[in-house]
């Protein structure tokens, strides 16, 4: 069983690598990506401040340079494996970059003699300091600090040559619909590398609030863990004793009033059931809250008025959230309390002497419970958990809106850290609940 366990943890790691990869991957081709918001965005403002995009300009009013900065920031300059082998944390990443021109600037080279063509001024951004640049043909033979002389490579610097046909290529990968690129002049390109993804713990910085990802994450967990908590906690409190009701007292008025209104919730989405909630008790009534976790002033509450008015603002959510989860799993226990009390060994028990509700209880039920025990290892998930519809409709700002707002506005990082945690937590679930099985049930054996 052991063996089988640890090919289950092996097994997580190249799992987790092609659901995110393939998840990187279709946001690279999807639709609305970071830079066609941003051109969006510039187009807007170019609209709106009445100007019009001039031969320096690319689409949306956004320079070139622009637009090779974005490439830059978000990844989208280099082949999808690349970059995700960046994000991973497993390939380095280019950061401050700079660039400048092989152009006759009338400036003179540190040997005291004028070579504009081959020479170029770079300004390191992020440091301000000179660097020197100078090429033999399509080599760069130097690259020094224009005030000390010191070759940058001492300093963790790297050099790059790029060509005419180089820049054309790009523009032409930038701008598929165009016939043709325009002509460039050779530049050199200065950067530092640095590790950093999500090895190393770094899940990036989002697109559209500019906050770490991880941050973001950590401020929606509480939400999560709150509501997940509560419901299952109160779904297996009710549909536990519900569905051992349900056996014994099957085909009686209780098994059908009951399976009436399980169903009926379940046939019930829980956002249409908020929707409903908040127009009846909330707006018209007012008895419940119509949005949000806690009041206005719910800081200058004492802690019996913060519990009440938490507890109030809980209810509706909470019922839209447990009113799916009763039919499952109250008819899941009923089914397997009615097969394990229609078998042999329940029967024998009672022919021995044994009472009913021991021969319910001390036999029955116990083994009723094994494939019940199969759902526990998912509980893990709650700390991602969490409805976007539901939490859209009551303005929660829970795990499933921030999943929600970050597929809508294309928020990459967001999606793929969100992406990440919930699917590694799902997948130690599923190896929990292997173990649960394995603990309850003597005659599973995992080989």
């Amino acid at each position: 069983m052991k063996s089988y366990f640890l090919r289950r943890l092996l097994l997580i790691p190249p799992t987790l690598v092609g659901i995110t990869l393939l998840v990187f991957t279709i946001t690279r081709f999807v639709p609305g990506g970071p830079m066609d918001r941003m051109l969006q965005e510039a187009a807007r403002g170019a609209d709106q401040g009445g100007k019009r995009s001039s031969t320096t300009q690319g689409g949306g009013g956004m320079s070139e340079e622009q637009m090779e900065e974005l490439e830059e920031q978000y990844g989208l300059n280099k082949p999808v494996l690349v970059a995700y082998c960046q994000w991973l944390g497993i390939v380095p990443r280019e950061v401050w970059i700079s660039k400048a021109e092989f152009t006759d600037r009338g400036q003179e080279t540190i040997g005291g003699g004028k070579d504009s063509e081959n020479t170029a001024d770079v300004v390191l951004r992020g440091d301000g300091r000179a660097v020197r640049v100078k090429r033999d043909g399509d080599t760069v033979v130097s690259a020094v600090f224009t005030e000390t002389g010191k070759p940058v490579d001492q300093e963790g610097w790297k050099v790059r040559y790029e060509t005419n046909a180089d820049r054309k290529a790009r523009f032409m990968r930038r701008n598929p619909g165009e016939e043709s690129a325009p002509d460039y002049v050779p530049r050199a390109v200065l950067y530092q590398t640095r590790v950093s993804g999500l090895l190393e713990g770094n899940l990036g910085r989002s697109m559209v609030y500019n906050d770490p990802v991880h941050e973001m994450i950590l401020a929606r967990m509480p939400i999560a863990l709150y509501f997940g908590l509560l419901t299952a906690f109160l779904t297996y409190a009710v549909c536990l004793p519900l569905g051992v009701l349900k056996a014994l007292k099957h085909r009686t008025f209780i098994d059908s009033a009951t399976s009436v209104l399980i169903f009926f919730g379940y046939s019930i989405p829980g956002f249409a059931l908020g929707a409903i909630l908040l127009v009846h008790l909330g707006a018209r009534m007012g008895w419940f809250p119509l949005f949000g976790l806690t009041s206005p002033d719910f800081d200058s509450l004492d802690n019996a008025g913060k519990l009440k008015d938490l507890a109030h603002h809980t209810v509706l959510p909470l019922i839209c959230y447990m009113v799916g989860s009763f039919a499952m799993l109250t008819m899941m226990t009923k089914n397997n309390l009615m097969d394990n009390l229609a078998a042999d060994y329940v029967r024998t028990a009672v022919a021995k002497g044994a009472g009913f509700r021991k021969a319910v209880f001390g036999h029955a039920f116990r083994n009723s419970m094994i494939p019940i025990a199969t759902s526990l290892g998912d509980l893990v998930t709650i700390f991602v958990g969490g409805s976007m519809l539901i939490e859209t409709v009551f303005d929660i700002q829970g795990f499933g809106l921030l999943q929600y707002q970050s597929v809508i506005e294309r928020d990459v990082p967001v999606i793929m850290g969100t992406l990440t945690i919930a699917a590694f937590l799902m997948l130690i679930g599923h190896v929990i609940s292997d173990f649960i099985v394995a603990m309850v049930d003597p005659r599973i054996k995992f080989e």
